[in-house]
Protein backbone atom coordinates (compact mmCIF):
# COMPACT_ATOMS: atom_id res chain seq x y z
CA UNK A 1 0.00 0.00 0.00
CA UNK A 2 1.29 3.55 -0.72
CA UNK A 3 2.21 5.58 1.63
CA UNK A 4 -0.83 8.08 2.72
CA UNK A 5 0.31 9.87 6.18
CA UNK A 6 2.97 11.11 7.84
CA UNK A 7 4.04 12.59 10.68
CA UNK A 8 5.30 16.47 11.88
CA UNK A 9 5.21 18.94 13.67
CA UNK A 10 2.39 21.31 15.23
CA UNK A 11 4.37 24.45 15.65
CA UNK A 12 8.32 25.51 16.69
CA UNK A 13 9.88 23.98 19.17
CA UNK A 14 13.08 24.51 21.21
CA UNK A 15 15.69 23.04 23.75
CA UNK A 16 19.14 23.78 24.81
CA UNK A 17 22.04 21.39 25.76
CA UNK A 18 25.31 21.82 27.40
CA UNK A 19 28.68 20.01 27.18
CA UNK A 20 31.93 21.00 28.44
CA UNK A 21 30.74 25.03 28.41
CA UNK A 22 29.74 24.38 24.85
CA UNK A 23 26.08 25.44 24.51
CA UNK A 24 24.12 23.88 21.75
CA UNK A 25 20.76 25.73 21.36
CA UNK A 26 17.99 23.50 19.08
CA UNK A 27 15.22 24.58 17.02
CA UNK A 28 12.77 22.53 15.40
CA UNK A 29 10.05 24.44 12.75
CA UNK A 30 7.67 22.73 10.20
CA UNK A 31 8.32 23.00 6.25
CA UNK A 32 6.39 22.77 3.48
CA UNK A 33 9.46 22.48 1.16
CA UNK A 34 13.18 23.45 0.30
CA UNK A 35 13.19 26.84 0.11
CA UNK A 36 10.63 27.57 3.48
CA UNK A 37 13.41 25.21 5.15
CA UNK A 38 16.43 27.13 3.51
CA UNK A 39 15.16 30.46 4.31
CA UNK A 40 14.50 29.05 8.25
CA UNK A 41 18.72 28.62 7.79
CA UNK A 42 19.58 32.12 6.22
CA UNK A 43 16.69 33.20 8.98
CA UNK A 44 19.31 31.79 11.56
CA UNK A 45 23.05 32.26 10.34
CA UNK A 46 21.83 35.98 10.11
CA UNK A 47 19.96 35.69 13.88
CA UNK A 48 22.52 34.31 15.68
CA UNK A 49 25.81 35.44 13.54
CA UNK A 50 28.02 35.45 16.89
CA UNK A 51 27.74 31.82 16.90
CA UNK A 52 30.78 29.22 16.41
CA UNK A 53 28.20 26.74 14.06
CA UNK A 54 24.69 26.61 12.71
CA UNK A 55 24.35 22.94 12.01
CA UNK A 56 21.18 21.38 10.43
CA UNK A 57 19.06 18.78 8.71
CA UNK A 58 15.92 18.60 6.99
CA UNK A 59 13.82 15.74 5.78
CA UNK A 60 10.63 16.31 3.26
CA UNK A 61 7.79 14.82 1.70
CA UNK A 62 5.75 12.22 3.09
CA UNK A 63 7.98 9.03 3.12
CA UNK A 64 10.68 11.27 4.24
CA UNK A 65 12.35 10.99 1.20
CA UNK A 66 14.08 14.68 -0.01
CA UNK A 67 16.86 14.67 2.87
CA UNK A 68 19.27 17.93 3.59
CA UNK A 69 21.79 17.90 6.46
CA UNK A 70 25.09 20.33 7.10
CA UNK A 71 27.54 20.60 9.37
CA UNK A 72 28.66 24.30 9.57
CA UNK A 73 32.59 23.79 9.96
CA UNK A 74 32.21 20.95 12.08
CA UNK A 75 34.04 17.89 11.70
CA UNK A 76 32.27 15.78 8.52
CA UNK A 77 29.54 14.07 9.59
CA UNK A 78 29.02 15.39 13.26
CA UNK A 79 27.00 17.89 13.48
CA UNK A 80 24.17 17.08 10.41
CA UNK A 81 23.91 13.51 10.27
CA UNK A 82 23.38 12.93 13.87
CA UNK A 83 20.29 15.91 13.85
CA UNK A 84 19.08 13.82 10.79
CA UNK A 85 19.25 10.42 12.45
CA UNK A 86 16.77 11.60 14.72
CA UNK A 87 14.38 13.06 12.29
CA UNK A 88 14.40 9.25 10.85
CA UNK A 89 14.36 7.51 14.14
CA UNK A 90 11.19 9.64 15.35
CA UNK A 91 9.20 9.29 12.24
CA UNK A 92 8.99 13.00 11.39
CA UNK A 93 8.97 14.51 7.80
CA UNK A 94 8.40 18.24 6.93
CA UNK A 95 10.51 19.22 9.37
CA UNK A 96 14.32 21.13 10.26
CA UNK A 97 16.66 21.24 13.13
CA UNK A 98 18.67 23.71 13.35
CA UNK A 99 21.27 23.55 16.25
CA UNK A 100 23.51 26.43 16.82
CA UNK A 101 26.62 26.28 19.28
CA UNK A 102 28.58 28.33 21.07
CA UNK A 103 31.83 27.54 21.51
CA UNK A 104 33.00 27.12 25.34
CA UNK A 105 36.58 26.48 24.78
CA UNK A 106 36.79 22.81 25.21
CA UNK A 107 36.96 20.67 21.86
CA UNK A 108 34.44 17.78 22.37
CA UNK A 109 36.05 15.29 20.15
CA UNK A 110 34.39 12.94 17.09
CA UNK A 111 31.84 11.11 19.83
CA UNK A 112 31.61 14.35 21.95
CA UNK A 113 30.03 16.26 19.08
CA UNK A 114 28.08 13.55 17.38
CA UNK A 115 26.23 12.91 20.77
CA UNK A 116 25.74 16.51 21.81
CA UNK A 117 23.91 17.54 18.26
CA UNK A 118 21.80 14.67 18.73
CA UNK A 119 21.03 15.41 22.70
CA UNK A 120 20.46 18.80 21.62
CA UNK A 121 17.86 18.01 18.86
CA UNK A 122 16.23 15.49 21.01
CA UNK A 123 15.95 18.30 23.88
CA UNK A 124 14.00 20.28 21.13
CA UNK A 125 12.08 17.04 19.81
CA UNK A 126 11.15 15.65 23.22
CA UNK A 127 8.45 18.57 24.25
CA UNK A 128 6.96 19.11 20.68
CA UNK A 129 3.08 19.02 19.92
CA UNK A 130 3.53 16.33 16.44
CA UNK A 131 0.27 15.75 13.97
CA UNK A 132 -0.37 13.22 11.69
CA UNK A 133 -0.91 14.48 7.90
CA UNK A 134 -3.62 12.09 6.31
CA UNK A 135 -3.09 12.71 2.18
CA UNK A 136 -6.14 12.15 0.06
CA UNK A 137 -6.58 12.09 -3.54
CA UNK A 138 -9.85 13.66 -4.92
CA UNK A 139 -12.14 11.76 -8.14
CA UNK A 140 -15.99 11.93 -9.11
CA UNK A 141 -17.64 9.35 -9.91
CA UNK A 142 -20.73 9.64 -12.34
CA UNK A 143 -23.68 6.65 -12.15
CA UNK A 144 -27.30 6.54 -13.11
CA UNK A 145 -29.95 6.42 -10.27
CA UNK A 146 -30.43 2.80 -9.99
CA UNK A 147 -26.98 2.33 -8.68
CA UNK A 148 -27.52 4.76 -5.48
CA UNK A 149 -27.68 2.57 -3.19
CA UNK A 150 -24.66 0.09 -4.53
CA UNK A 151 -22.60 3.40 -5.05
CA UNK A 152 -22.83 5.01 -1.94
CA UNK A 153 -22.06 1.85 0.45
CA UNK A 154 -19.17 1.34 -1.38
CA UNK A 155 -18.23 4.95 -0.75
CA UNK A 156 -18.95 5.03 2.93
CA UNK A 157 -17.08 1.61 3.22
CA UNK A 158 -14.28 3.54 2.15
CA UNK A 159 -14.24 5.99 4.33
CA UNK A 160 -14.68 8.50 1.35
CA UNK A 161 -15.54 11.97 1.86
CA UNK A 162 -18.45 13.63 -0.27
CA UNK A 163 -16.98 17.50 -1.17
CA UNK A 164 -19.87 17.96 -4.09
CA UNK A 165 -23.43 16.19 -4.73
CA UNK A 166 -25.21 16.80 -8.16
CA UNK A 167 -28.55 14.42 -8.86
CA UNK A 168 -30.52 16.48 -11.55
CA UNK A 169 -29.72 14.92 -14.95
CA UNK A 170 -27.45 11.70 -13.89
CA UNK A 171 -25.38 11.48 -10.43
CA UNK A 172 -22.14 12.68 -9.96
CA UNK A 173 -20.34 13.08 -6.79
CA UNK A 174 -17.29 14.30 -6.25
CA UNK A 175 -14.96 12.37 -3.54
CA UNK A 176 -12.04 12.88 -1.35
CA UNK A 177 -10.14 9.34 -0.18
CA UNK A 178 -7.49 8.27 1.59
CA UNK A 179 -4.41 7.80 -0.51
CA UNK A 180 -3.96 4.61 0.12
CA UNK A 181 -7.63 3.57 -0.51
CA UNK A 182 -7.67 5.20 -3.56
CA UNK A 183 -6.95 2.14 -5.65
CA UNK A 184 -9.19 0.18 -3.95
CA UNK A 185 -12.30 2.21 -4.93
CA UNK A 186 -10.94 2.28 -8.55
CA UNK A 187 -11.62 -1.48 -8.75
CA UNK A 188 -14.88 -1.31 -6.91
CA UNK A 189 -16.08 1.28 -9.20
CA UNK A 190 -14.33 -0.60 -12.51
CA UNK A 191 -16.40 -3.79 -11.22
CA UNK A 192 -19.76 -1.90 -11.53
CA UNK A 193 -20.88 -1.67 -14.66
CA UNK A 194 -22.86 2.01 -15.56
CA UNK A 195 -20.20 3.49 -12.96
CA UNK A 196 -17.43 6.13 -14.66
CA UNK A 197 -14.52 7.57 -12.09
CA UNK A 198 -12.85 10.27 -13.44
CA UNK A 199 -8.98 11.09 -11.15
Amino acid sequence: MEQDSYWTLVAEARGEYSEKRSRFLAFAFPVEDESAAMGRVEEFRAKYYDARHVCWAYRLEPAGERTRSNDDGEPSGTAGRPILGILVSQGLTNVIVLVVRYFGGVKLGTSGLIEAYREATLSALDGAERREVILSKECSIWFPYDLMGIVMRQVKELDAVILEQDFRESCRLSLSVRAGKFAELESRMGRIYGVELLP
